[in-house]
């Protein structure tokens, strides 16, 4: 008689996402050691422990798992907060407090600290590095991550516009990237320090152009 232990077979599902865990934690780590350019899809298989067969049965390029891990590590970090970075608090995505420059001094403060954080930083600059240089992968770049998260900023200046914060007129599409731009070129080039006071004063010039007009 074969034993219930012999007789079960692998669970294949529980195999594959802890390979695909690992493959993800190697690449973001290898990603922020090494840089983009030494990252190899033999090195992330071998820091994974997996096959590199298995990360191209599953993925067409060492930036298609960078994406796909960068998304993932996203999603973790808003679980940790319970949801709230994706809205879970409110429909709009950013917290709606009824104060606009306070929730939006919230959201970009948050988003200085993550481009602060190693963990994100050199993951952030290998996949702009790459969409850099191809048209195809910054298309899905915009589709799975920029155009997500400028969503969140759409739908609360919607709010906003309704209320009466904000001028009937606005762009809100020109507002949201008037919001986040300014953070990204001064992250990119490097060119100062980003600070909670550089966000701070970038939404308080941008409500001042928003403002409705008398």
């Amino acid at each position: 008689m074969t034993s219930a232990k012999a007789s079960k077979a692998p669970d294949a599902s529980r195999r594959s996402e802890r390979s695909r865990r690992a493959i993800f934690d190697a690449a973001l780590a290898l990603v922020t050691e090494a840089g983009y350019a030494k990252t190899t899809v033999e090195g992330i298989a071998a820091r994974a422990g997996v096959g590199k067969q298995t990360i191209y049965r599953w993925w067409p390029s060492k930036a298609a798992v960078l994406l796909d891990a960068y998304l993932d590590l996203a999603a973790q970090a808003n679980d940790a907060l319970g949801g709230a970075a994706h809205g879970e608090e409110g429909a709009s995505g950013i917290p709606d407090t009824g104060d606009l420059a306070a929730d939006l001094r919230y959201v970009l403060r948050a988003t200085v600290d993550e481009l602060g954080d190693p963990k994100y930083d050199g993951p952030t600059r290998a996949l702009a590095a790459e969409g850099l240089v191809s048209a195809e992968f910054a298309a899905q770049m915009a589709e799975k991550l920029v155009e997500p998260q400028l969503t969140y900023y759409l739908r609360r200046l919607e709010a906003a516009r309704e209320d009466g914060d904000i001028a009937p007129d606005t762009d809100l599409r020109i507002a949201a990237e008037l919001l986040t731009a300014p953070i990204a070129q001064r992250w990119q080039y490097r060119t100062v320090p980003l600070t909670h006071a550089y966000a701070d004063a970038l939404v308080t010039h941008v409500l001042r152009g928003l403002a409705p007009r008398p």
